[in-house]
């Protein structure tokens, strides 16, 4: 096996094609060291995903019970609730910050002692897969990093990207209505200019410096050995700026994913790599790159909306002509799949696939369901919406509707990610069936609280406790259809798959298990009226539908002549048949 120092191994590659020859050397060295420091501290473990897999996504505060570390309610709640049913944990950041919940990091090797220490973290590691955020495109202004800058130390004057603001900047690609620069005043008393994507509290890392790629990698190298099998990299699209372009998707930039994927793995080849970027979905596809080179794990952005206009217009057509483009560089990779999550409904990821009329009247239902609308400023000038705000059982359901039917609509939606190729992801708010929190609004002033609200420990038990609420009818519910789905193989992330258009009405999916020996056709009902429908001729009988209690055969006397199915208003249907 090449060491890392050979001209052709993997790592050094990557290195030389990022920096110049005499400072690819020393990056090349200091990867060394790095790799040498954890080689020894790290226990790798093969590991494999598989149906079984399912991410609950999380704040490290989301329950809270006084004098106690939030860290350590929260693995109660999922030891009482979760256990056998969730296997992986995403604790959205935990670190100390400074804004944005958490994704303006202070200090990248702490945990916010509101929350507890990495004690906590691996206690939770032992019993949950863990996966942690790489918020590695910025940091934030109260970080050490960004003071010592301002202070003048040598060390970390080019951490940072300063720009002339005569510099014409205008192509940059904006996820927000904010400067792309912002300005600071130095310990001199001088004028810095300094780039930020995302805002102001969030100043860009600048990866032209070697040494904040080896600072980076040490912090996520920490991660993996407090207990971390799965890293996350936020907003990773914007991370590499070359002015004059677009800043966002440039080829070093997947270079640099592909570098770090290398170096990780040269020391825990188990460690799962996901790619954050909420960008147009042919866009967001990229980030597989070959199908072994760099994520393991895509988000699929598309998938929520989609889901809301579906459900909102009781019609599949689009959702499904979508689905059927999904395809995969590798059986290595595949989609990490979800609804809600604790950013807003992101809009970037539809362009191209619904109409701005479709687009724009998706939004319009949102706000008359009590949510809200952030946008992001265009190169002309103009803002578009860039994501709604708003909690996901509520982007489903006018309030005045029943709760019945919203109750289905929720369901039918959590169970369509259950059944879509890929890794679940669920958002501790969708178990419960959260509503809009818009006093959280109020109180922080931003958007995005509408779906963050944190719930005290005891208030919450008594309402999962409670026969007939909202919150125990979704766990309740949500827990069987995931107990089911991680005893089929045939939900395999990596096994063969089609979308079927069977009825406008319905969404369809066929997958096989990868012994090719079974299958699940399960079908889901987007509508509020009963719809009938034929079984594919090539679908072999017969066929059990898993989530009925009594599952039901569908196979009839006359096959030849009659194979149909009907299901009621929000119904689902998986339909488990032998190949």
């Amino acid at each position: 096996m090449k060491h890392i120092s050979d001209p052709n191994h993997i790592i050094n590659k990557r290195i030389h094609r990022l920096y110049p020859e005499e400072i690819a050397e020393k990056a090349v060295h200091s990867i060394i060291d790095l790799v040498f420091k954890y080689k020894s501290r790290i226990k790798s473990k093969e590991y494999h995903l598989s149906e079984k897999d399912i991410i609950l996504i999380t704040y490290g505060d989301q329950v809270n019970r006084e004098s106690e570390a939030s860290l350590q309610t929260l693995k109660e709640f999922m030891d009482i609730h979760l256990k056998g049913f969730v296997n992986s944990v995403h604790i959205l950041p935990f670190y100390p910050y400074s804004s944005d919940d958490g994704f303006s990091v202070v200090n990248y090797n702490e945990v916010d002692p509101h929350m507890g220490s990495w004690r906590e973290i691996e206690q939770l590691g032992a019993d949950y897969r863990v996966m942690v955020d790489g918020v590695i495109n910025h940091i934030s202004q109260f970080s050490d990093w960004f003071k010592a800058f301002l202070a003048g130390d040598r060390y970390f004057q080019d951490f940072f990207i300063e720009v002339d603001p005569s510099i014409d900047l205008s192509e940059v690609v904006r996820p927000r209505a904010t400067p792309v620069l912002s300005e600071f005043i130095d310990d001199d008393g001088k004028l810095r200019h300094v780039w930020t994507t995302f805002s102001k509290d969030q100043v860009d890392l600048n990866y032209k410096n070697h040494r904040v790629l080896r600072n980076v990698l040490d912090a996520l190298f920490y991660y993996i050995e407090k207990g971390a099998t799965l890293i996350r990299l936020d907003a990773i699209a914007f991370v590499w700026k070359e002015i004059g372009t677009q800043c966002v998707h440039l080829p070093q930039t997947h270079e640099l994913i592909q570098l770090i994927r290398e170096v990780l793995h040269e020391v825990a080849p188990e460690v799962i790599i996901i790619t954050e970027t909420n960008v147009p979905h042919h866009e967001n596809v990229s980030y597989f790159g070959s199908g072994d080179d760099e994520a393991q794990m895509v988000y699929n952005f598309a998938l929520p909306p989609l889901l809301v206009h579906s459900i909102q217009n009781e019609n599949t057509k689009t959702l499904t002509s979508w689905a059927k483009t999904l395809t995969l560089p590798s059986d290595k990779v595949c989609f990490f799949n979800f609804t809600a999550s604790h950013d807003g409904i992101g809009m970037r990821p539809i362009k191209g696939i619904l109409t701005d009329e479709e687009l724009y009247a998706m939004v319009d239902k949102v706000k008359e369901h009590g949510g809200l609308v952030s946008y992001r400023a265009e190169s002309d000038g103009s803002q578009t919406p860039y994501e709604l705000n708003c909690s996901y059982i509520d982007a489903l359901t006018h309030p005045n509707e029943d709760d019945q039917i919203r109750f289905k609509r929720m369901l039918l939606a959590q169970a369509t990610v259950l059944v879509m190729p890929g890794v679940p992801g669920v958002y501790f708010h969708s178990l419960v069936g959260s509503r809009n929190y818009h006093d959280g609004v109020k109180h922080s002033g931003s958007n995005r609280t509408i779906n963050r609200e944190k719930y005290n420990f005891d208030w919450l038990e008594n309402e999962l406790s409670t026969q007939g609420s909202l919150a125990k009818r979704m766990l309740d519910s949500y827990k069987r259809l995931i107990s089911i789905r991680i005893n089929e193989k045939s939900f395999n992330p990596f096994g063969d798959f089609e979308f079927l258009d069977l009825d406008e009405r319905l969404f369809v999916v066929d997958q096989i298990s990868r012994d090719n020996k079974e299958r699940i056709l399960a079908i889901h009902n987007f509508s509020n009226e009963e719809v009938t429908v034929a079984v594919p001729e090539n679908i072999t009988s017969p066929l059990c539908d898993i989530l009925s209690a009594n599952c039901n055969q569908y196979e009839c006397d006359d096959c030849k002549t009659r194979r149909e199915i009907t299901l009621e208003p929000y119904q689902m249907m998986w339909l488990k048949g032998e190949i």
